[in-house]
């Protein structure tokens, strides 16, 4: 690099100044790889010069035909409408020229001004619309006569994908009436997408709810088929609801593929938007970004909106007409802007007053919605207070008194207590119905951190999570006398499974087929993780475990009094094999409560059952059994 000197620069007079230059093919890649996600947005645009041009029209002459006429064959595709035309000068600026305005300071001052008030009602702009069509068109050609002047000849402006455009007036005759004709010619490559069975389809998915009649002739001789279906379903009168309702699951089923659980309308006549929300018949993940169909003054802008509603809406789909939100660059989702906040937050009341009035008055509706949908609703509520104060009574949790909801389970019980696993409910769920502890599984997934939120909705309601006193406390104790005489038998059950930190009592509980329970709770399984850390662990450590050791509680073994089985092993003369006994009923429990076993447990159950097979296989040395025998001869 070279240095400058330091001296004062000299005066150079002025170039001249130079106008941007485009290049044509480099805007069409721009377009078509970058700025629209499909070639298929031809149609669209086509569609949407039209619709601006008889709009504009209307502006002036409110009388004038409004009629569009599209059409499709031998890989051409033609737009006619009747709208506002165009002179040469016009052709010029609107046709060939990105971003100039509409006012041309031509002395019509009037029609001037007709002309920019419009265009704020238009869909797209004449230019760029146009243009965009390159991507399927190696030619366009336009005939164009304009409405302000009908003494104007016609203009025909013809384009090329190379760049260069030509401008010429024609004869009178050539066109008689105002209006325009667009003609594309596929270029090589292209050539599906003027199909003319395509080229339908697409004009009805994006066109089906414009404000002026379309037809579409497909080149065969028959007569020309309605594109347009106004007006939208959901604006349409019926004679019952019922014939709504399968008018709507018709319309939604054409649309997205489903049979709705229900609608909601969506109507917000002060921000301009008009539709309907379906309701899945199937589960779906929150998490899931869902896809909504969004018109724009009628004209298809997108059919994948994922911020039209708030996210914990995730159960629906919408189809919408808007007046008033604002398109991307591309016209193919909507701006995020305050007004898209706030039209958001108010279709999420409507779905909202939904649920309350299915909540309200049709218990059964609401209730088919729930067991499709719990899982997500649970999984937003969460995060949601309005939501959660709406929905939380109606939810559905598994309980000791069967599946219900939170309100009916409420009703009957003040003192909620619930279970972190599913393993740890099926087993107290029965012996809990049975001495009246109402207990709520809230082992499957977002359960436990509801129940924690429960009483910011029901401050009337205790929830705790289940532990093994309040279980033993709701059993029926054993009699002074009868527990006295079993004291023996109980020291060696405590002094076998002292090793396995679990303590043993003797408690009557139903059903009586239930021999013995296991119960722990998160204080006894971290004691026990504390004890078996402070084993493994070299002095230092555990010394620092152990003076961590207070008064925590520990599992426990509740021995049914009421099971005869546990009459039997208590009866048992033989101290070594009434603790093999009780190691077996460990371990049986154990497994019941489906918790994973430690090194220690499967040591112990390996131990008991060698040690109950070794004792049938050798049960004439045990005098015990020796009396059962003598017994069962008399």
């Amino acid at each position: 690099m070279t240095s400058t000197p330091t001296s004062t620069p000299m005066s150079t007079p002025a170039s001249a100044p130079h106008s941007f230059q485009v290049d044509l093919r480099g805007l069409v890649d721009l377009l078509s790889h970058h700025l629209y996600s499909s070639p298929r947005v031809y149609v669209r645009e086509l569609l949407q010069n039209a619709v601006d041009a008889v709009t504009a029209r209307q502006a002036i002459d409110p009388e004038a035909r409004t009629g569009i006429r599209l059409s499709a064959s031998g890989g051409r595709v033609t737009i006619e409408d009747s709208g506002i035309g165009l002179t040469a000068a016009e052709a010029h600026s609107f046709l060939a020229t990105i971003g100039r305005s509409s006012k041309r300071g031509s002395g019509d001052e009037l029609h001037d001004q007709a002309l920019e008030a419009t265009r704020r009602e238009f869909l797209g702009q004449f230019g760029i619309g146009l243009l965009a069509c390159f991507v399927v068109a190696r030619q366009i050609r336009v005939v164009t006569r304009s409405a302000r002047d009908p003494q104007a000849a016609p203009v025909e402006w013809l384009a090329t994908d190379d760049g260069s455009y030509t401008v010429r007036e024609l004869p009178h005759a050539a066109r008689p009436e105002p209006g325009t004709t667009v003609v594309l010619e596929a270029r090589p490559g292209a050539a599906e997408w003027t199909v003319p069975a395509k080229v339908e389809e697409l004009a009805r998915d994006y066109g089906s709810l414009l404000p002026y009649d379309i037809t579409f002739d497909d080149g065969e001789g028959g007569e020309p088929r309605p594109v347009t279906d106004r007006p939208a379903v959901w604006e349409r009168a019926f004679p019952t609801p019922a014939a709504r309702r399968v008018a709507l699951a018709g319309h939604c089923a054409e649309l997205f593929g489903f049979t709705p659980l229900d609608s909601i309308d969506l109507d917000l006549p002060v921000a301009g938007v008009r539709g309907v929300a379906y309701v899945l018949p199937d589960p779906t993940s929150p998490a899931h970004r869902a896809g909504h169909r969004v018109h724009l003054k009628g004209m298809l802008l997108t059919q994948r909106a994922d911020n039209l509603l708030p996210d914990w809406a995730f159960f629906v789909r919408a189809v919408i007409d808007t007046d008033t939100l604002r398109p991307t660059a591309s016209r193919e989702n909507l701006y995020d802007d305050e007004t898209l906040s706030a039209v958001r937050e108010a279709l999420g009341a409507r779905i909202r007053g939904w649920l309350a009035e299915l909540a309200a008055s049709d218990p059964d509706r609401l209730a088919a919605f729930l067991r499709v949908h719990h899982l997500g609703v649970k999984s937003m509520a969460r995060h949601d207070s309005e939501l959660l104060g709406l929905m939380l009574p109606w939810l559905p949790f598994e309980t000791s008194a069967g599946s219900m909801s939170l309100q009916e389970f409420a009703a009957a019980h003040t003192d909620i207590h619930f279970t972190r696993t599913v393993e740890e409910f099926r087993q107290i769920a029965p012996i809990a119905a049975a001495h009246g502890l109402g207990v709520i599984n809230a082992g499957y997934t977002y359960d436990a951190d509801l129940l924690a939120l429960l009483p910011s909705v029901r401050p009337e309601l205790k929830v705790t999570e289940l532990d093994a006193g309040a279980v033993t406390e709701r059993l029926d104790p054993v009699p002074t006398a009868a527990e006295l005489a079993l004291a023996p038998f109980l020291a060696t059950a405590r002094s076998r499974l002292e090793a396995q930190s679990c303590d043993v009592v003797l408690r009557a509980f139903q059903p009586v087929t239930v021999p013995a329970l296991y119960l722990d709770d998160r204080q006894a399984r971290q004691e026990r993780d504390r004890t078996a850390a402070m084993e493994s662990a070299d002095s230092l450590w555990s010394g620092i475990l152990g003076a961590l050791r207070g008064s925590a509680p520990r599992a426990r073994l509740v021995l049914n009094h009421n099971n005869p089985l546990i009459r039997r092993i208590s009866g048992l003369q033989d101290e070594a094999l009434t603790g093999t006994a009780v190691e077996s009923l460990y371990g049986q429990a154990l497994l019941m409560s489906q918790r994973p076993l430690r090194p220690a447990d499967s040591a112990l159950l390996n131990r008991a059952f060698l040690g109950l097979l070794e004792w049938a296989t050798h049960s004439t040395a045990h005098p015990t059994d020796a009396r059962d025998g003598e017994e069962d001869q008399k």
